[in-house]
């Protein structure tokens, strides 16, 4: 049970509450100084800052999960050398935004007297700094609240997604899985054991799901978190090998896809490049905040080239056959089979992670609003209603490539394209800002604009697409029976 005081300091707060809580928050211990109330979890790690190695392996880790592995299907949207250059064009100026929120944090920090501040709270300060939005700063705070919650719950469907395909996958060539890692690079394996539809798998997952949520202290996890990142790390290693040593001949691959499918790619690369919510709780977390920058730009450069390089050479590898993930395209040997095993394994354990921001905005206040006796009772009722939720979305669209590049359009603009360079405009509009730096950030929010809105509706159109294809497919299959 939770002590009384803590349960008085969040009935205080409202649905999307002044905390903003971060994954980070859960694998990095807090800086010296004034700290969030503690909820049902402790943090992770004692009260001393993180060292640089230490926030470089955060960055790294919130910025590596399964948009790395659709990006050789954005490159094929994309093209060949459109692909690549526009995902270093997007690293570069997703990086600018990281630097510009924390420039702005930064700066409102010292105006307002704060150690230290969260995106959502950035966000209402800066709307504070212009009279006529001041009224209204709680709106920016929400705001950003809002698109957090949709973007991590966003995540957790696609690992929805992402486990029920590769998992359907091993268990329909479980028949015939070899030793021969060369046989059927495109993967088009005779399914010799029947197996149910990938929305049946999601459901099988959903009781797993749901348990580990129930997690009562996420420090329970840190041994499982550590093992995940080590056999995806090896898992990439091997996915990288197998790419590089089975690259066909390119010339036949466009250099500059379809313009209709450029917003899938741009949703898709969006949604890799979406490592911006990690970004201040890391920089409030080190031990010398000054050396942050340093950090950024070592570690999203390590990312832009893990992007880049797995992005064309998966694609050169696997060319047109190229799937959602590039793990659906590894070969049916015993390697690759649990290779694709093993980064499930992983990505449910950071489902527990991703799942950790959205509930800890919705859920404390609810839970503040019943007696002490009904807390934990409540609590893991919520919890199980928002991993139903998110499977009831995935279920709805089990389309990994599809889920991917929605939900990058949809929030991910919002929160690393849109939102930075308006927050830097705000925040600095009384102190002689650049004409050339107002430009620049208009146009920046202009990109992420028109991203988000052709994104999001060019995934939504081939949604409704396909869902009408398979609809068509099960209706014959159903009167030739």
């Amino acid at each position: 049970m939770m002590a009384s005081s803590d349960v008085d300091i969040r009935g205080e707060g409202s649905l999307f509450s002044d905390q903003n809580p971060s994954e980070m928050d859960a694998l990095c211990p807090s800086p010296p100084g004034p700290s969030r109330p503690q909820r049902h979890y402790e943090r992770i790690g004692g009260r001393a800052g993180t060292s640089f190695c230490q926030t470089l392996i955060h960055l790294l880790k919130g910025n590596l999960g399964t948009g790395l592995l659709g990006l050789p299907l954005a490159v094929k949207n994309a093209g060949l050398v459109l692909g690549p250059v526009s995902l270093l064009c997007m690293g570069v100026i997703a990086v600018h935004c990281m630097r510009l929120l924390v420039k702005c944090s930064h700066h409102l920090s010292v105006k307002i007297n704060r150690p230290s501040l969260t995106y959502g709270e950035a966000a209402q300060y800066g709307m504070e700094n212009v009279s006529w939005l001041r009224r209204h700063s709680q709106w920016g705070r929400r705001t950003v609240n809002l698109f957090l919650i949709i973007t991590q719950l966003g995540f957790c469907c696609v690992y929805f997604v992402f486990l029920s395909d590769n998992v359907k996958q091993v268990v329909e060539a479980a028949n015939a899985t070899t030793f021969n890692c060369q046989i059927n690079n495109t993967n088009h394996t005779q399914v010799l054991v029947p197996s149910f539809d990938s929305r049946i798998y999601m459901l099988f997952f959903l009781p797993a799901f749901v348990l580990l949520v129930f997690t009562p202290n996420l420090k329970y996890l840190a041994p499982l978190s550590l093992v995940a990142n080590l056999v995806m790390t090896a898992s990439l290693i091997l996915i990288y090998f197998y790419s590089l040593t089975n690259i066909t001949d390119p010339s036949n691959l466009p250099k500059v896809g379809r313009a209709k499918d450029y917003p899938l790619f741009f949703g898709t690369a969006i949604f890799a490049f979406e490592g911006i919510g990690v970004v201040l709780p890391l920089e409030n977390k080190m031990q010398r905040p000054q050396s942050f920058t340093v950090v950024l730009y070592l570690g999203m450069g390590i990312v832009t080239f893990l992007y880049i390089s797995l992005g064309t050479i998966g694609y050169m590898c696997f060319g047109e056959h190229i799937g959602g993930s590039i793990t659906l395209n590894l070969p049916n040997c015993w390697t690759y089979q649990a290779v694709k095993l093993l980064y499930c394994f992983g990505i449910f354990i950071t489902f527990a992670l991703q799942f950790y921001v959205p509930a800890e905005i919705l859920i404390p206040p609810v839970v503040a609003r019943v007696s002490e006796r009904w807390e934990t009772a409540v609590d893991l009722l919520l919890r199980t209603v928002l991993v139903i939720f998110t499977c009831a979305l995935a279920i709805l669209v089990p389309e990994l490539d599809l889920v991917i590049s929605l939900v990058g359009s949809v929030s991910s603009s919002f929160l690393a394209l849109i939102f930075p360079p308006i927050l830097q405009i705000i925040t600095f509009h009384n102190e002689d800002l650049s004409p050339l730096v107002t430009v620049k950030n208009v146009v920046i929010s202009v990109i992420g604009s028109v991203g988000f809105l052709t994104g999001t509706y060019i995934a939504i159109v081939e949604i409704v697409a396909r869902n009408a294809v398979k609809h068509e497919e099960t209706f014959s299959t159903y009167m030739v029976q």
